[in-house]
């Protein structure tokens, strides 16, 4: 009798294959702070001076007299500059000639170095700004009576994060005049808000009591609640994996962000996109192919050009140990 062996051969399957595309929602940055399409690498813009333009200078007028005058300062020195960022992957004939279904590799190399550009911009922004030390304003958590500058984790039995989040609102809009529009989170903040009585205690007659980012921008009254999901490697090829969250634990940002980029209104960050760059798209970035014939092989190269750039320190607030 022929074996089991002798009547099916095991080949790949077809319908099936495991790869560790992450989704592009898991991805916040550009959600964030707007993206500025810029046709030069590096340029500088235009920074009013705030009190100048918040200060009280409206005099009674006396008949037959002048009315009261004032003056403006603007600040041309502040400028961007967006590097380029690189990376490729070789796709030789005889890979692409001998590949089996599902396998793709052109296919494969698009995806793969797409989804790398997308980690890189996620952990410049994250690396950059969503830490202390960098907006005006910072807050900790802590496990119990609170001091300046200072909050009860949301963790914690009684916290009150509505009430912290409008104070941290009041904060910002007290000293700018401009109300705070994005709350990012990140997953275990989350996690913790699924549990916090005084978030459920909000929610428990409406939407089945699920918490959802859109509901927690509800209850926080914002436009936007941005929960940064993606993770990347931090061994090295051939070491013990070790994944880890790109914007870490236990953070949170308030922060105004601009829905439009204009020249008439404040924004806490923008990213300064590279349009300008051959091929690129207005996010900077772009795809490139071509034939690199001594290695007989095409060439798959990724690029982004930007600059993820603080404009306004005061728009925003960092809270830290928030869970």
């Amino acid at each position: 009798m022929p074996t089991a062996g002798d009547q099916h051969v095991n080949r790949l399957l077809t319908n099936v294959a495991v790869a560790w595309y992450q989704k592009a929602k898991n991805f916040v940055a550009a959600q964030c702070f707007p993206v500025v399409s810029v046709e030069k690498q590096s340029d500088r813009y235009t920074v009013y001076d705030k009190g100048d333009l918040l200060r009280d200078e409206v005099q009674e007028r006396a008949p037959a007299t002048e009315s009261a005058g004032m003056d403006y300062d603007i600040d041309t020195s502040p400028n961007y500059y967006a590097p380029k960022y690189a990376l490729h992957k070789d796709v030789d004939d005889d890979s692409r000639e001998n590949a089996d279904k599902p396998m793709n590799p052109d296919r494969d190399a698009v995806r793969i170095l797409m989804q790398k550009m997308m980690i890189k911009r996620e952990r410049i922004w994250a690396n950059s700004y969503i830490k202390a030390g960098l907006w005006t304003h910072d807050y900790a958590g802590v496990a119990s009576g609170p001091g300046a500058n200072q909050f009860v984790k949301w963790s914690v039995s009684g916290s009150k994060p509505v009430k912290n989040v409008e104070t941290w609102k009041n904060v910002i809009e007290e000293s700018t005049g401009f109300t705070p529009n994005v709350l990012v989170l990140t997953p275990d903040v989350v996690v913790e808000l699924k549990d916090n009585q005084d978030i459920l205690s909000r929610i428990q007659y409406t939407q089945r009591g699920i918490i959802t980012p859109e509901i927690l921008a509800s209850l926080f009254d914002v436009e936007k609640v941005l929960v940064p999901r993606g993770i990347y490697e931090t061994a090295a090829k051939g070491a013990t994996s070790a994944p880890a969250r790109i914007a870490g634990s236990g953070k949170a940002l308030l922060c105004y962000a601009t829905n439009t980029p204009s020249i008439d209104e404040p924004s806490a960050g923008y990213f300064f996109a590279w349009k300008g760059l051959f091929g690129a798209s207005a996010f900077g970035g772009r795809i490139k192919k071509f034939r690199v014939e001594v290695k007989a092989a095409d060439r798959v190269e990724a690029e982004m050009a930007f600059d993820a750039k603080q404009i306004a320190p005061d728009l925003g607030l960092f809270a830290s140990a928030v869970v």
